[in-house]
């Protein structure tokens, strides 16, 4: 039982983190049925930002995960203006092969410049355990910190896409591209938006992780991103409460596969769960089945 309770408590980190990554997936597919394969990338360089801050400039965890988001914002809207903007209109294993492109680009690009070897994140969260129910089951300060970020990101979003303007021109282009431009929202403004939040969330879980697992390295996002694109279409991908559903399902999933002595098999019953999920329902746990005019 301390156990399973333990790997619950590690399930929570690791669902808050596979949760924050898959929101980007999910938004940037639910505005341009784009699936951006180099978001696990930008969690990976989010992660080299929060530790060259806290590194470098001393900063505490706070500002480094503020200007952290920022600075993969921006990169974001580059990426989308740069690579995916001109191949909007062409065909689906063209944005396909476009996004693992960038996707090794970012990667590639980040090994020569900081070179491949791991770095060690420095120490900016408290490193404190405290006992669960007063037995060997401990909960760690950083898990606490993740979670009480995540939420909070989580919040601060639904706020953006259902009470302000952006949220609502997002909304509007998601449900009728055509409709919405007739309306007179700018889909390329839209579109960019979409990308700088994504992009901002991933880089929070990238300061996260590297906060909680002290080391960082270039191919970092490439099994993570992987995994919360997984967690998105668990969920139902274009869903938001289905990508937070699929991150923390997925979470609990791999965390109760490692206590009962299967770690060494937790990415094969991940991909095992997914295929599982879209077998009996095709579109997700919350996505809808929707009619298509021929």
């Amino acid at each position: 039982m301390e156990q399973l309770i333990q790997q619950l408590v590690n399930g929570v980190s690791l669902g808050s983190i596979y949760a924050l990554i898959a929101l980007g997936y999910t938004m940037v597919y639910g505005i341009i049925n784009l699936i951006n394969f180099a978001h696990g990338d930008i969690y990976m360089i989010g992660a080299y930002i929060g530790f060259a801050l806290t590194t470098f400039l001393h900063l505490g965890f706070f500002p480094a995960l503020i200007l952290s988001m920022l600075l993969t914002s921006m990169l974001g809207m580059v990426i989308e203006k740069v690579a995916y903007k001109p191949i909007r209109k062409s065909t689906r294993i063209a944005a396909l092969i476009t996004a693992i492109s960038v996707s090794l680009f970012l990667e590639y690009g980040m090994m020569y410049f900081v070179k491949p070897e791991t770095r060690t994140f420095p120490e900016v969260l408290p490193n404190k355990q405290i006992s669960i129910f007063n037995t060997s089951a401990v909960l760690d300060i950083k898990n606490i910190y993740i979670l009480v970020v995540t939420i909070t990101l989580m919040l601060i979003l639904q706020y953006v896409i259902y009470k302000t303007k952006v949220g609502k021109a997002m909304r509007a282009v998601s449900l009728d591209s055509d409709a919405a431009q007739l309306m007179g929202i700018d889909i390329n403004k839209t579109i960019s938006y979409t990308f700088a939040i994504g992009s901002a969330l991933a880089g929070a879980a990238g300061v996260l992780v590297g906060s909680y697992y002290n080391s960082i390295n270039p191919l970092m996002g490439v099994v993570p991103g992987l995994k919360a694109f997984v967690a998105a279409v668990i969920g139902g991908i274009g869903v938001i409460p289905g990508a937070v559903l699929g991150g923390f399902f997925l979470g609990f999933t791999e965390t109760l596969v490692s206590a009962f002595g299967g770690s060494l098999y937790k990415d094969a019953v991940a991909f095992a769960v997914l295929i599982l999920v879209l077998l009996i329902k095709p579109k997700g746990l919350l996505g809808r089945n929707i009619r298509e005019k021929v």
